[in-house]
């Protein structure tokens, strides 16, 4: 089966060994992503609405990479610091999978990389 590494300067680098997402066939997994500045490599310490808002569009350009959109997105796991955060950070995925709602499991961790507050990874499916 054809395994490809997608990458993209539109999306935080690695900070780490691991890439941004791979593509096996018809499916791409990406990282997990936080909110991360594409562009200095800063963690975006914010409320979590701002957090989830980031994480989801590095998400976006690394579906882009790969000619696929958050419509491709089959599943999501969303890991939470503070479960009490989850209403809260719902509200700004609910307007990212607006059309395409994915599965999703969403799990509270003890912490998370730069202290982040949210950290979400997908699944997509590639239709060619």
């Amino acid at each position: 089966m054809n395994t490809r590494i997608i990458k993209t300067d539109q999306a935080p680098a690695a900070i780490g060994p691991y890439s941004q997402a791979v593509r096996i066939g018809n499916m791409l997994y990406t990282a997990g992503q936080i909110a991360l500045d594409p562009r200095s490599g800063e963690f975006l310490s914010g409320e979590i609405e701002q957090e989830t808002e980031r994480t989801l569009e590095n998400i976006s350009a690394i579906l882009k990479a790969d000619e696929l959109s958050l419509n491709n997105v089959v599943k999501t796991t969303v890991y939470l610091t503070d479960l009490s955060h989850f209403a809260r950070m719902n509200q700004i995925y609910e307007k990212y999978f607006s059309e395409n709602k994915p599965a999703r499991a969403c799990v509270q961790v003890a912490a998370l990389p730069k202290g982040a507050k949210v950290e979400i990874e997908a699944i997509a499916f590639a239709t060619a």
